[in-house]
């Protein structure tokens, strides 16, 4: 089998997918724009071949790696990256190579365009924040007038919350359309509520091989935008509504042999037109493993191994582990400009045992992760919830939300 995986090497745990794929005899063919000396060590033994362009936004670069591999190794089986940014790429040289595995570039839209997954979500029954697209500064206040303020607007084909903005009033609007760049923004009602996902892998048939549903506890957009702390935790998904609603999401999306990653909106409060208090909200759709270390998330939650059970749907379209979530999992971003009241080593003499992950971020990802990030775990929320408190707990007694 050979696997061609676009940016092997960012972000830096991406080697992950890749070795469980080589240690069971697939040949993992890596592109990507850094030398070969300053890739890992963990990613160059990952790999059975890497091939460097100057540009993996070149696609003519990428196209001729791809070409290159097929002369060499023949037939690619999969093409993958794991990454938001690329999934153009990836489903362009899919229809281009006649790649039969994962989405093709004619089939794309509905997983890159925000304004059309929302009918996908309609479809399995799901209320979606009422929106627009920014074609006019008069058309926006139309719209205004319908929804009042304040409003959310982001690029309809964007990744994560970049250039996601909240606007309250029409001093900011008239800011926006002076600032904004050339791309299609969709603007949509604001919604009060929480973000909450449902994230797993799905076999051929769109079977769910192993699922997690994180929570967050304060908003992507204003850790980016008013640079805050970043905090989510994740719940034992089994049984739950998220679940039942998510099986039928990746029902009606192309989940085929892929990661995939759903958010939603949990209301806070009653919202005429979207539902009552707790109602969930269809949001968005990524066709790729959740970020910031949440495949990780997964792991130390269920005590098993995600690349393994993702490797193995890749190749044999089975999960041969037993899993069962065992642990509640928190994802804590700490800011190093902030003034803590612990600073981290005195965390992991305090935590040790309950600390799984103990790394720093990054530059490029520190804007929606934070610059240093702890991930704990317990079997018990009011300990999690405590941990989550310490860790960002503020010397002058303020609180982190």
């Amino acid at each position: 089998m050979n696997v061609v995986f676009i940016s092997p090497h960012f972000p830096l745990y991406f080697h992950n997918f890749c070795s469980r794929l080589k240690i069971r005899g697939v040949n993992v063919l890596g592109i990507g724009d850094a030398d070969y000396h300053e890739i890992s060590k963990e990613t160059k033994v990952s790999l059975s071949e890497y091939y460097r362009v100057n540009d993996l936004e070149n696609y003519d670069e990428v196209y001729k790696a791809v070409a290159y591999f097929i002369s060499k190794y023949g037939r690619i089986d999969f093409i993958e990256s794991q990454n938001e940014y690329w999934l153009e790429t990836d489903a362009k040289l899919r229809s281009d190579f006649n790649v039969v595995s994962g989405t093709k570039f004619e089939d794309l839209a509905v997983m890159k365009y925000k304004s059309k997954m929302k009918a996908v979500y309609e479809s399995v029954g799901l209320n979606v924040a009422r929106y627009c697209l920014v074609d006019s500064f008069d058309h926006a206040l139309a719209f205004i007038e319908k929804v009042g303020y304040p409003i959310v607007v982001k690029p309809d084909n964007g990744v994560g919350a970049t250039s996601t903005y909240k606007l309250n009033n029409q001093q900011e609007l008239e800011y926006f359309f002076a600032t904004k760049d050339d791309r299609i923004y969709i603007m949509e009602e604001y919604v009060n509520g929480h973000v909450e996902t449902y994230d797993g892998i799905a076999d051929s048939n769109k079977n769910v091989l192993i699922a997690n549903s994180t929570i967050m506890l304060n908003s992507i957009m204003d850790n980016v935008n008013d640079h805050c702390d970043t905090a989510f935790q994740n719940r034992f998904v089994k049984g739950t509504d998220i679940e039942k609603v998510g099986q039928k999401v990746v029902k009606a999306f192309d989940t085929r042999s892929r990661f995939f990653h759903f958010e939603f909106f949990r209301l806070d409060a009653d919202k005429d037109g979207l539902g009552k208090k707790g109602d969930l909200v269809g949001l968005e759709v990524n066709m790729r493993a959740p970020g910031a270390y949440m495949p990780d998330m997964m792991n130390f939650s269920y005590d098993s191994d995600v690349y393994t059970v993702w490797a193995d749907m890749i190749i044999y379209d089975k999960c041969f582990l037993d899993l069962k979530q065992q642990y509640l999992v928190a994802y804590i971003g700490r800011r190093d400009n902030f003034d803590y009241l612990y600073d981290n080593s005195q965390l992991r003499d305090q935590f040790g045992f309950d600390i799984v992950l103990d790394v720093d971020v990054p530059e490029a990802l520190s804007a929606a992760m934070g610059n240093h990030v702890f991930m704990v775990r317990s079997n018990n929320q009011d300990h999690l919830d405590y941990m989550i408190d310490e860790f960002l707990k503020r010397k002058d007694g303020s609180s982190w939300r």
